[in-house]
């Protein structure tokens, strides 16, 4: 049962860094807007590059980091009796939420994400604007990226659910990070 647990743990390394890293970019993004809005409405000056600078950023942060929001517990929850659950009763209703709706929505995402994304890699698509970043590839990338750490979070959530309904006594989540808001 410790191997499920050490096993997991190794699992959440990739969300944990992620998390970590990734979160200047809301910083990056908040001072890039400001200089979008300040150029344009006190310079007279437009840049797509800088307006596009925001998009990837804020498409990084939301998608590259969603395995964090999972493995910190601050993802959407629609289940109203989760709270109230008993550990083991949580470690189940995570496991038909992992099985029933995570697993087969990043399928999905995988699946029709890998011909668009190919096809884009294939002609290293250019600016979505005249004067924008010429990599939106990279941009479309984060189409199979989301689902991927996601995927990747919910194996090492599923790992603590097994272990929980075999006896251990492990959160299923992470309580302890410096960076989760409270």
């Amino acid at each position: 049962m410790s191997s499920l647990v050490a096993l997991s743990r190794r699992l959440d390394a990739p969300s944990r860094l992620i998390g970590r890293w990734f979160r200047w970019l809301a910083v990056a993004m908040v001072l890039v807007q400001l200089v979008v809005v300040v150029a344009r409405y006190v310079f007279a000056f437009s840049s797509p590059m800088l307006q596009e600078a925001v998009l990837y950023t804020n498409a990084t942060l939301f998608m590259a980091c969603a395995g964090y929001a999972y493995w910190v517990d601050a993802h959407v929850r629609v289940d109203i009796t989760y709270f109230s659950a008993s550990v083991r009763s949580r470690a189940v209703i995570d496991l038909a939420g992992i099985a029933f709706g995570l697993v087969p929505m990043c399928a999905a995402l995988m699946w029709f994400g890998w011909p668009y994304v190919r096809a884009s890699w294939s002609t290293l698509e250019g600016p979505l604007f005249f004067g924008g970043i010429p990599a939106v590839y990279l941009l479309k990338t984060l189409i199979l990226v989301f689902p991927a750490l996601l995927l990747l979070q919910a194996l090492a959530v599923t790992l603590r659910a097994v272990a929980v309904l075999r006896g251990a006594d492990v959160d299923l989540f992470e309580r302890n990070d410096p960076g989760r808001a409270p």
